[in-house]
This record gives C-alpha cells, structure tokens and sequence, in this order.
C-alpha cells in the first residue's frame, strides 16, 4: 500500500472497483507521499487533507453503491485560479491571498458529481502569467527532473505534482500554453482543449478569449478519461460550445495506418536547442514507421507573429479583467490612508507582483486612445490570419507536430531579469490559442537528462484525433514510463 501513489487513474480505477483497495486507503497513501516530497518541490499552494479524507469517505460509499466512474475516489491536484468553495483561492497572487471563494468552478462540480478526491491546491504563476512558476507571489515550484531547474508555468505546481507521483492527475489552465509547456518541461501528458469545450465559470480569468481549462495526467488514457468528465455545454459559460461530448477513450488506438501528419517550419525556430530539434525529428519518423503519412516542410507562414499578437491581445484582456481588483469589492486593499483614490492606487501597487503590472500596462497602453487601431485591431487581424492557417493545413492534414517548447527545462532565475526570453519559451504553444484549436503535449525524449515534449495540434474540435496520435505514439515509446528520482 506504500506505493499507490504511482498509479494511473485507470489503474487506480480498476483496483477500486475489484476491492483491491479503498478510496480512503488511496487517499491516505498519496497525502502521505505528497507531505513527505512536496518540501523539494513546492507544487502545492496548500494541501487539503481533511477535505480530502471526507470526500474519500464519500467515494467509498458511492463505490459501494456502484456509483463508479473512472475517477470516483482518485487524488488530484487542482491549480489554484479555479474556485474551490470554502477553501482559499489564491491565483498565486497577494491581491486574493485571503479570498474564500462561496462557489465552486464549474470543473469542480463535474469532478464533485463523480465524487473525485482533491488533496491541494497547486502552485503557479501569478493571475497565470509566466513560464516558470517563479512569478507567484509565494514561492517557486522546482522541476522533479532537476530541482534547479523550472518546472514550466504557469500550470507549473500541477505539471511538477504529477510528474513527481503527488497525484494522480492534476488540472490546469492555459492561456498561452500554460498546460503544455509546463507538461513539456516536467515530462507529462498536457491537453489543451479546443476553444469552448469545457467551462471556464469559476476560473479567475487572465485573457477571457484565450483561457481554457484542461488536464495534466500521466498517460493520455488518463488525459481522455479527465476530459470525458470535465468537458460539456454549461449556460453559465456562453464561450462553451452545445455539442455533445464523445467518448473520449474510444479514440485510444494504436493504428494510425493513413493519418495524415504535417511537420510546420516555423515551429522549428532559429535557436532551438539542437538535442529537442533531434527529439522531434525522431519521433516524426516513428510515427512513419507506425504508418501515419508525414509531410516535412508544411507552412503556417503567419505563425512569426503569433508572439507579438498574443503580447497585445493578452495584456489586452488581462488590463480589463484585473481592473476589478480595486481594493473595494473584495481581495487585498491598502487601507493605510484617508483617500478612496490612494487607496485604489496602493492595493494595486502592492497586490500585484512585477509581471502581472507589466502586462496590465502593456494591455493599457494597447487599448488607449490614439493606439487602439495600431495595436488591438491590428493584432486581432493578425489573429484571424493565423487561424485561417490552420484552417487550411487542416484541409490537408489530420494533425500538425511540433516540439512544445524550443528548449527544455531552464534553470530557476536564468530567466527572470529577461521577460522577452522568458517570454519565446511559449513560442511554440501561442498561437494554438490565439486560433482557439486543440493541442497536446506528450513525452517524447530527453535531452541533456530533462524531458522534451512534442505537442500535437487539431483542427476544431478534433480531441479525438489528437488523442488517436498521441497514445499511438505513447504505446509505441518508453518515454512515458521513465519517472524523475526524488530520492
């Protein structure tokens, strides 16, 4: 029983239903591993342990009712800028580093309705903006692999959780690839979901039309089986999209004889890390050899922009979303002065940490008078350009790959004094949200001793396709077994 943590979900989900175990057993033994590592690591914003015991307790009877989905009574990790009611939520940031919230995310209720087992809130960057995990407000993350080096951002806390055997699965959320970067760096599995397919009432918003909520898991039968739960119309969302949600897990096939794989330059960027160009090259010619059809050399010629519209786009929303944060209706206030406007102008000026100031600035300045056409509307051309890419490699392809990040894990402060490298380490996930297309990041490789990811991207709606790829993929690899040493 002492190593339960390292189970998968369907593992843990097939031994709970034969008896092999109980929920509160599971529980038990993931708390007390997550307890005794999370002192190196740092991926918890707090452990919930009590909360966690009682919803256990919970899963066991619905068990024993047959009540029984794959992820009834198994421990996961949630990021903490996605509601939990009663229990602090603080988007890594001081500004709500008290906030209770009275209502749960609309995640959180489909994994309550399943009676899933949360043991903690995880760590990330601020309001989810950065790479590493070093821009929230507490502490930083380190990466299981080596723990001087980042774990990703901002999904960083989930991503290392995981890959550490902290969790079983965790959830995370992406805006720029907040979930397959991180993924990437720490050597997991990391589903970006299209655009509207699951609900982002209750998540603290960065850029609305950006966000998305998605899973980090061990597998991607794992990755399947979260979105079977989470995904789905919700009326509270109007982004969310009323289309009925497949069967995840009936994509889970090793034949991929035909598919038809695209390999875009653009995303093989000047300056990327020789041994993760090799990784990537690598795995292309598996998936040949598994019989999918690759094509080198397909265009996406408006991805060069993708960074510069997304650091307008981004700010954009973000200046407009945490205006909110005023020091009057709820979260951090300054409240050592006699002036309503002081006061409104101390809580941000120290609620908020550097990074989140920067880009509420750069947002501002965008959508100021005189500068709105110059910069907003022309990004948001931009921004249709590089869909319309997609939508014609789509035509053509089932599915597009790409590394997930140009480089591997960093070390913890290489970074940090240049916001503009720190910045290219999204390259490669950008403008997957800027077109609103699903994307993937899975194992695939190591280099200099760190993971290296390799990201699948889908045309709208295509999880299934993508799922296809990736655990075809998986089956056919190691990289998914290996496990960091925190010893």
């Amino acid at each position: 029983m002492n190593d339960l943590h390292h189970l998968t979900i369907h593992e843990s989900h097939t031994l709970l239903k034969e008896k092999k175990f109980s929920s509160v057993e599971l529980t038990r033994a993931v708390l007390k591993y997550l307890e005794s590592i999370d002192g190196k690591i740092r991926a918890c914003m707090r452990i919930t342990a009590e909360q966690a015991m009682a919803s256990a307790a919970a899963a066991d009877k619905a068990i024993a009712e047959g009540r029984c989905s794959p992820l009834t009574g198994v421990p996961a990790i949630i990021k903490d800028n996605m509601c939990t009611r009663g229990i602090t939520t603080t988007c890594g940031s001081k500004m709500l580093e008290n906030f209770v919230p009275p209502y749960n995310a609309h995640v959180i209720e489909k994994l309550n309705s399943v009676n899933a087992v949360m043991v903690g809130k995880a760590n990330m960057d601020e309001f989810a903006m950065g790479s590493s995990t070093e821009n929230s407000a507490f502490f930083t993350t380190h990466n299981p692999w080596k723990l001087d080096c980042v774990p990703g951002g901002s999904s960083g806390g989930s991503a290392a959780a995981v890959a550490a055997d902290a969790c079983i699965y965790a959830l995370g959320s992406d805006t720029g690839g907040s979930i397959r970067q991180p993924a990437g760096f720490c050597g997991v599995v990391g589903l970006k979901p299209t655009y509207g397919r699951v609900s982002r009432y209750g998540l603290v918003a960065f850029a609305s039309s950006l966000d998305q909520i998605g899973p980090l898991a061990k597998d991607v039968t794992d990755a399947a089986l979260i979105m079977n739960v989470i995904s789905g119309h919700d009326k509270r969302d109007s982004t969310t999209v009323p289309l009925e949600v497949p069967d995840y897990t009936r994509a889970l096939k090793t034949d991929i004889k035909g598919l038809k794989v695209g390999v875009p330059r653009e995303y093989l960027v000047e300056g990327m890390q020789p041994a993760v160009r090799k990784a990537i090259e690598t795995a292309a010619k598996k998936l040949a050899e598994l019989g999918a059809l690759v094509e080198w050399n397909v265009s996406l010629p408006n991805t060069r922009y993708g960074l510069a519209a997304y650091y307008i786009l981004a700010p954009s929303e973000a200046s407009a979303n945490l205006a909110r944060y005023d020091g009057v209706k709820y979260g951090y206030s300054y409240r050592e002065t006699t002036s309503m406007w002081e006061s409104m102008e101390k809580t941000k000026q120290f609620g908020f940490g550097a990074e989140v100031k920067r880009r509420i600035m750069l947002g501002t300045y965008a959508l100021s008078a005189g500068y709105y056409d110059a910069y907003y509307l022309k990004a948001q051309k931009v921004r249709t350009l590089i869909k319309r890419d997609f939508d014609r490699a789509f035509e053509k392809y089932d599915v597009l790959v790409t590394p997930t990040s140009p480089t591997v894990a960093f070390q913890i402060g290489e970074k940090s004094d240049d916001p503009l490298q720190m910045y290219l380490s999204d390259i490669c996930t950008l403008p997957i949200n800027i077109a609103g297309v699903p994307a993937i990041s899975i194992p695939a490789g190591f280099a200099d001793g760190l993971p290296v990811g390799m990201q699948f991207i889908g045309k709208h709606f295509g999880e299934e396709t993508l799922l296809r790829a990736a655990f075809a993929y998986e089956q056919a690899t190691p990289w998914h077994k290996q496990k960091p040493s925190l010893a």
